[in-house]
């Protein structure tokens, strides 16, 4: 009965909070209110560099990562290694007759939590919470939190904490860093097959394929995060500081350290520094008045080997963060952020398109580095599909950043340029020449880290093709030419070595074919000449013979031969292409039901008659009914760049607007991989729905001419508009619009800036 008592005082003095921030566009606020605490999945605040979950509270510890920053245990695969978590502020009214109650033990919901909302705001990268916190003794305290991960400078975070007690008395902080327990059971991923793997979970009464809860992905049990093991670790209870070294498992090392803020003329009545396997904290003691505000900060530096310091260089950063003051660190993080927004895409006419566009942007930036060599991970900074590089790097993710931010794409160039040399002694394993980069690299080192029980995807070749095909956009959208001397030549060259060598000569049919191939409808894992494939292949060719004239080299003959003759094969009767040899039986259900589409996609596009588009199309249409199954997001933007090319924008939208329903978690519109699963953060389907827009409903491609308009605009009939801001092309920045003419024709239109 006094526990509801207490309830019913803390309700009854409850006040309202502010959700909204000012002067904001309203597409880029994504806010949670009570009702999305049972279905709350997980944001990110990240830098490219760093990064650190969501979670509803604003103040829970949170798992978070550093880029290419990977645990490397035997007989596992490489996997991002989880840091000590930084985020942390806890919170106690003090002790009472009732107990005493920590802000981030006691249990979400009305009776604690009221007025709560928290909203991420995508423009500023911040995450602000608010709510009335009530504990079972009765006392209520006003909770503001805002939390950051500086774009402006990127080895520093920070999380404010502000409250507002309605009693006067003693409180209790900790500022801790969270240290994670090795995740348990760890399986021999590198040595299982696939039914090892799945007998290994259901013995340790776990679930592949259904996640845990709303907010878990499905193959949790196989993405689980790599182990950090802190070397030294201490803190200063006079200075209110906090450091540590550590350690990846047989990998990397990294330091972080702490500084803490408070407010000011506060003095704490007592500091104590606890220390254990699982938290290095600073425990402070405060006296408060009733109705005053209070603000505490965490200020945070973090680095890794290769990027930044020991502890006692982030320990600097840290103390440094909080002589300058968190409204000086806000102010600079928000004018980055503000300053990577020029460059945006504006949809005119359809507010949930808009949102999607900005939380996809939001979530590419995110992961993205600026004069690094590093890849962005399938799922960027989180542990999703183990934080590899896949093809999702070059041909998705590559292409949505070249046009707005192409400082940002290069790095994904330049990790296939460092990492040759274990592509070349891959290709050796495979007895081929060249280059043969592996379907799950290592963003670190770019060794191969495919799992075992996904052996079978070493034959999904096209990988290769994709990383050339990404280097020649480079260089044609940058028109670098000694950049293309220096490192996109060398990539662009083994890799049409590697393509010589793979082919075989058909003497009775006088074309060259490539057999045993697994199509990027994966179902299909050992087929002969996947169309999406070869045709892959001959660009590559093809662009590796443009490359070489480009840089005063004499091309290899034999690339342009087999360009020439590489089959792609092709129904006569259909006047349509075909998935793959017509020998191969096309009977298989899956999320696909047939790769057509793929061929329409803007960084291939393989010529053909407008006929055989539209054939393609309507297959592809027809298999999605008879032999498909819960299509991804990936298909679903293939459509949408197929139905573009063929000037059906209201076919087009249709795909749009399907790609946005069940595919999108709420409160952060954090995208999964299907509307059945639970598979969240794949880069690929964000970047994949921002490239619908760049080059689908615009018909720009990026060819030797420049960034061409190849086939006419299309927009819905319920948009107004569609503009590119801010778009960079060979050294010039300029806006594109497109939109109607007095009589209602489509038009696009290019203004210089």
């Amino acid at each position: 009965m006094k526990r509801i008592a207490a309830f019913l005082a803390c309700a009854a003095a409850a006040t309202a909070t502010a959700t909204t921030a000012d002067n904001v566009d309203p597409s880029f606020l994504f806010t949670a209110t009570a009702r999305d605490l049972d279905r709350y999945f997980p944001g990110y605040l990240a830098n490219g560099y760093t990064s650190s979950m969501t979670s509803p509270r604003g103040t829970e510890g949170n798992l978070a990562y550093m880029v290419a920053f990977m645990d490397y245990a035997s007989d596992d695969i490489a996997r991002p290694a989880a840091i000590p978590g930084w985020s942390e502020i806890n919170y106690s009214t003090g002790k009472s007759t009732a107990g005493e109650f920590w802000l981030n033990q006691v249990k979400l919901g009305a009776r604690a939590f009221s007025d709560y909302s928290q909203t991420l705001n995508m423009y500023d990268a911040t995450l602000a919470t608010h709510y009335r916190y009530c504990d079972d003794s009765g006392r209520a305290t006003d909770i503001s939190v805002m939390t950051l991960v500086s774009q402006d400078s990127p080895h520093l975070a920070a999380t404010q904490l502000s409250i507002t007690p309605d009693f006067s008395g003693t409180v209790r902080l900790k500022f801790p860093f969270n240290l994670w327990a090795p995740h348990v059971p760890r399986f021999p991923i590198a040595r299982m097959d696939g039914e090892q793997m799945m007998t290994a979970v259901a013995a340790n009464n776990m679930s592949v394929l259904e996640p845990v809860n709303h907010a878990t992905a499905d193959r949790a049990p196989v993405w689980y995060h790599g182990d950090t093991h802190v070397l030294a670790g201490d803190g200063d209870t006079g200075d209110l500081t906090l450091w540590l070294d550590a350690r990846a498992e047989r990998g990397l090392t990294m330091s972080a350290a702490a500084a803490i803020g408070l407010p000011d003329g506060l003095r704490p009545e007592g500091v104590r520094l606890v220390r254990d396997a699982y938290q290095l904290t600073l425990a402070i003691d405060v006296t408060v008045a009733k109705g005053r505000t209070y603000v505490f900060t965490k200020y945070v530096a973090l680095a890794r080997q290769g990027w930044g310091g020991d502890a006692q260089q982030s320990l600097a950063l840290a103390r440094a963060a909080r002589q300058q003051g968190f409204a000086a660190l806000l102010a600079a993080h928000r004018q980055a952020w503000h300053e990577l927004w020029n460059s945006d895409i504006v949809v005119d006419g359809s507010a949930d398109v808009q949102r999607a566009l900005h939380s996809d942007l939001y979530y590419l930036l995110s992961n993205s580095t600026v004069g690094t060599a590093w890849p962005m991970g399938a799922c960027g900074l989180t542990p999703n599909y183990a934080g590899h590089a896949f093809w999702d790097s070059d041909s998705w993710v590559f292409p949505a950043l070249l046009l707005l931010h192409p400082e940002r794409a290069r790095p994904i160039v330049m990790f296939r340029h460092r990492t040759m040399q274990p592509a070349r002694e891959r290709a050796i394993q495979y007895g081929a020449r060249g280059t043969m980069y592996p379907w799950e690299a290592d963003p670190e080192t770019g060794v191969d880290h495919t799992p075992h029980f996904a052996y079978g995807v070493y034959r999904e070749i096209h990988v290769n093709a994709d990383i050339a095909i990404a280097q020649w956009q480079y260089y044609l959208a940058s028109g670098d030419r000694d950049w293309l001397r220096a490192y996109g030549w060398p990539v662009i060259r083994e890799i049409a070595q590697f393509w010589a060598s793979r082919v075989e000569y058909n003497e009775a049919a006088h074309r060259y074919e490539i057999h045993h191939v697994t199509s990027p409808d994966e179902a299909y894992d050992d087929v002969s000449n996947d169309s999406f494939t070869n045709a892959a292949a001959r660009k590559a060719l093809d662009i590796a013979s443009a490359a070489a004239q480009a840089v005063g080299t004499r091309p290899d003959p034999q690339w342009a031969r087999i360009a020439r003759q590489l089959y792609i094969p092709f129904s006569q009767r259909e006047q349509r292409h075909l998935d793959f040899d017509a020998t191969v039986p096309h009977d298989k259900v899956t999320w696909m039901g047939s790769s057509l589409s793929w061929l329409a996609y803007p960084n291939l596009d393989l010529p053909m008659s407008p006929q055989v588009r539209r054939n393609d199309f309507a297959f592809q249409l027809n298999e999605l009914k008879v032999h498909g199954d819960d299509p991804n997001e990936m298909m679903m933007v293939m459509l949408a760049v197929h139905a573009a090319e063929l000037g059906a924008a209201e076919v087009a939208e249709q795909w749009i607007d399907r790609n946005l329903v069940g595919f999108i978690k709420p409160p952060f519109n954090v995208r999964s991989e299907t509307v059945a699963n639970n598979a969240g953060y794949i880069l690929a389907t964000s970047a994949g729905f921002v490239q619908s827009f760049l080059y689908g409903f615009t018909g720009l491609r990026i060819d030797d001419a420049g960034l061409s308009a190849a086939y006419a605009p299309v927009l819905p009939d319920d948009w107004k508009s569609l503009t590119l801001r801010n778009v960079s092309f060979r050294g010039q920045r300029f806006d594109i619009v497109v939109d109607r003419d007095a009589s209602g024709q489509v038009r696009l239109s290019r203004k210089a800036l």
